[in-house]
């Protein structure tokens, strides 16, 4: 069994809590909205076998600090100086980065912004070119009413029918404990602030497009060919606009490394470990 180790990081002035496994080449994953490091608890140890993996959870996510938004701006700028002073903190010179989602929005300006630090790039379904959201998720973002309804009123039930609705494939088991836990971290006035300034942050991609073909690295983009929020011509897309950049889609929805970890592992792994 590959052991894990949990560090706390100062990053971009906040604590973050850092999962780390394995020994190698070092890789960051970087995960999306609303969950934490644990969305990657599938594909951890098969990549820790070659790798050494940094798994932090955002700042305001998760186990890490959850500052409120008037004192940290919350945002994908944010989130990627976090990742450039947690790889400074740690001195692990030039990695290997996956984001998925908003993840990906992060490594994108990461790899765009500090192209010295990223040695190869993995974006999977990246949150990228402009979306539509659907009513109950445009909620959270109505005027005076849409906070209310995020930080008191979106319990348990709702949380499991947006990863039911649009984070898995449909007919995919869901693995409600992990989507659980998911809600029990989000479930405090403090995380759900934060949450809240995120999707606000996030609602014009137009400065993550901007990014897009400035990235250097050698790039690999994942997609789920059943994401229902970022559909697989987004992906098509991104690996035509990166220069040089691979594609890879799978059968999956909008979280491949949970719904098909195995294929995930592998695909990335090829491309990670390619001379």
């Amino acid at each position: 069994m590959i052991e894990r180790l949990t560090r706390d990081v100062t990053a971009h002035g906040v604590r973050m809590r850092v999962v780390e496994a394995g020994s190698g080449p070092p890789l960051i994953l970087i995960h999306d909205i609303l969950v934490s490091h644990l969305e990657f608890e599938s594909v951890l140890a098969p990549l820790a076998a070659h790798f050494r993996v940094f798994a932090p959870d955002l700042p305001g996510f998760g186990e890490s600090e959850k500052p409120s938004p008037a004192r940290y701006a919350y945002g994908i700028e944010s989130f990627a100086e976090a990742m450039v002073d947690m790889i400074a903190g740690l001195e692990l010179g030039r990695v290997a980065v996956v984001g998925h989602s908003l993840g990906g929005a992060a490594a994108i300006t990461l790899a765009a912004e500090h192209p010295e630090l990223v040695e190869r790039l993995v974006l999977v379904n990246a949150m990228s070119y402009p979306f539509r959201l659907d009513f109950r998720s445009r909620l959270p973002l109505l005027p005076l009413v849409g906070g209310v309804l995020f930080k008191q009123l979106y319990g348990r039930g709702t949380f499991r029918r947006h990863f039911r609705d649009n984070v898995f494939s449909p007919g995919f088991s869901l693995p409600i404990e992990r989507i659980d836990r998911y809600y029990d971290q989000f479930n405090t006035p403090a995380a759900r602030e934060s949450a809240h300034a995120v999707l606000h942050s996030i609602r014009d991609t137009r400065p993550i497009v901007a990014r897009i073909t400035r990235i250097t690295a050698p790039t690999l983009v994942v997609w789920g060919r059943r994401d229902r929020l970022f559909p697989a011509s987004f992906g098509q897309r991104l690996a035509r606009e990166i220069a040089g950049a691979r594609l890879d889609v799978l059968d999956a929805g909008h979280s491949p490394n949970e719904e098909r970890p195995q294929e995930f592992v592998h695909s990335i792994s090829r491309f990670l470990r390619k001379n």
